[in-house]
């Protein structure tokens, strides 16, 4: 799961997302900061700003909560399970998909037991589209609504590249590991994401070429050279 990603500069989400919201946002994105994501506007799109941790109905608290009052991890939606999910369901049955804009994102990669954090970004430069959903809540406090987001993950085991991250589980087989990455998706798709079916948007929930990615330790003193991919 991806639990931390850079927000693009000001500049980069004009040219890319549109209009800049009047709300602040973090840069560098941790689970319940506010930041920006694209969501549709009609016939057109908007960037707001929202939680990232998608808040669950009938939540008595911004902080996601299940019915038993226990502490949610909800920043990630498995693609597998998300239609039946008392989070995530009503919003992928609704149509509220979102476009997560990102820099560069970080999933740990395990060597020899060590977790490095490794960043991914873009070999064009250009930022990433991640593939999310959005609700709305409305503090039953003070009647303040507040958006919110998660990203959509996907089973990565059979990936050259991602299936190095993340650390594994020794009793499971290479296959069955259950590795798990985001969505990128490239621009001609942002509005079937967006606006089309459901059957349209499952389409798109698709493992990226490891040539679309850079990558690397993030901290760039660390040197650990990985495979040659060959796809």
């Amino acid at each position: 799961m991806c639990t931390f990603y850079e927000v693009p500069g000001r500049e980069q989400l004009v040219l890319h997302f549109g209009d800049l919201p009047e709300e602040e946002w973090r840069d560098k994105m941790s689970p319940l900061y506010r930041g920006p994501f694209l969501r549709g506007a009609g016939q057109a799109a908007e960037l707001v700003v929202g939680q990232w941790g998608m808040i669950p109905p009938d939540s008595q608290t911004s902080i996601p909560k299940g019915k038993d009052g226990k502490r949610l991890s909800t920043v990630n939606a498995r693609r597998e399970g998300m239609a039946k999910s008392w989070t995530y369901g009503g919003p992928w049955r609704r149509g509220q998909r979102c476009i997560i804009p990102a820099q560069s994102y970080v999933e740990p990669y395990w060597q020899d037991g060590v977790h490095t954090a490794w960043q991914f970004s873009r070999a064009d430069g250009e930022p990433w589209g991640l593939a999310g959903l959005w609700n709305e809540w409305t503090d039953p406090a003070t009647g303040e609504v507040l958006s919110n987001f998660t990203m959509v993950t996907q089973n990565c085991d059979v990936h050259p590249l991602l299936r190095l991250m993340h650390r594994p589980d020794p009793k499971r087989p290479p296959h069955m590991q259950d590795k798990r990455t985001v969505v990128p998706l490239e621009k001609g798709d942002w509005d079937a994401w967006l606006r089309g079916t459901i059957e349209q948007a499952e389409a798109l929930i698709q493992l990226p070429p490891v040539a679309l990615f850079k990558h690397g330790p993030q901290d760039p003193t660390r040197q650990i050279e990985l495979p040659i991919f060959v796809e």
